[in-house]
């Protein structure tokens, strides 16, 4: 298959995920993905499954009990049973055995004392075509005072360190609100960095600082400069289909220079306000 067959045949993929992940709660055929993706509807089941490493039905509950997990944890006013049937189930026991078998937990569990780790490992998302880098923007980002909460160990246990910082924000009275922004802060690339040496910042942008409190939550600032501003549009589990290519093909053509701060991200629309494919974040590329 030459490249330019490839990326047709991932282009095909990507309309049927996209269409999958907009009528999650929706009964799904065959006949209308196959449809979507102008493949033969007795040949399709066999090309998703080569392609994605699993069936369509597998895959479409993955995403429904991912969207579970994230309700389980942090939208605690759910019931789990409302979660349950949201995701599909018929009822609580059928919930169960499906939670428990894909993750390990129970949903009561998970929601408890959440396994992240096992979590990432069984809950793959398939790679996604790149985007398009047209859209990227030189802007002047302001220093702005965060509140930040740093995460230290294994990528797969940020979200345990997010609900960390959700907690403080709650304890303290700095819940989220418009004049508030979310950001991130890696320093590190997860894909080549061992475990227990991956830093990520959880920030929110605050306007005094930080008093001392037992999350450990403090009080830096985010530089302000020239930055190559890039959108991406989907979960953030695949937020490096865009980083990657703004490293590798934009700044290589652009002739700019990096400025000695790492690349971050700021969170417009996030879980659980929103569906995970529903999710905006602005990735800011530090310039000088």
């Amino acid at each position: 298959m030459t490249d330019k067959q490839a990326s047709v045949y991932a282009e095909r993929f990507d309309r049927v995920f996209d269409y999958i992940e907009r009528h999650l709660d929706e009964r799904v055929s065959i006949e209308q993905l196959s449809e979507l993706a102008c493949f033969s509807a007795f040949h399709f089941q066999r090309q998703f499954s080569a392609y994605v490493g699993m069936s369509v039905v597998r895959y479409i509950q993955l995403l429904r009990l991912r969207r579970a997990s994230y309700q389980l944890v942090f939208s605690e006013q759910r019931r789990i049973i409302d979660i349950g049937y949201e995701a599909g189930f018929e009822n609580p026991e059928s919930f169960t055995r499906a939670f428990k078998r894909c993750i390990g937990q129970t949903p009561s569990q998970f929601r408890n004392q959440p396994a992240w780790q096992p979590w990432n490992e069984r809950m793959p998302l398939p790679e996604r075509e790149r985007g398009s880098l047209m859209n990227i923007q030189i802007v002047d980002f302001d220093e702005t005072m965060v509140a930040v909460l740093e995460h230290r160990g294994a990528p797969e246990r940020l979200l345990a360190s997010v609900k960390v910082f959700i907690d403080w924000r709650k304890q303290s009275g700095r819940s989220p609100n418009a004049s508030r922004r979310t950001f991130g802060v890696p320093y590190d690339d997860p894909a080549t960095t061992p475990a227990d040496s991956f830093r990520f910042d959880i920030c929110s942008e605050v306007h005094s600082a930080v008093a001392d409190n037992p999350q450990g939550v403090i009080t830096k600032s985010i530089p302000g400069g020239r930055c190559a501003k890039l959108r991406h549009l989907g979960s953030t589990d695949r937020i490096s289909e865009s980083v990657y290519p703004l490293y590798q093909e934009w700044l290589a053509e652009s002739g700019e220079e990096l400025r000695d701060f790492p690349i971050f991200f700021h969170y417009l629309k996030r879980l659980p306000e929103v569906a995970e494919h529903e999710q905006i974040t602005d990735i800011y590329l530090p310039l000088k």
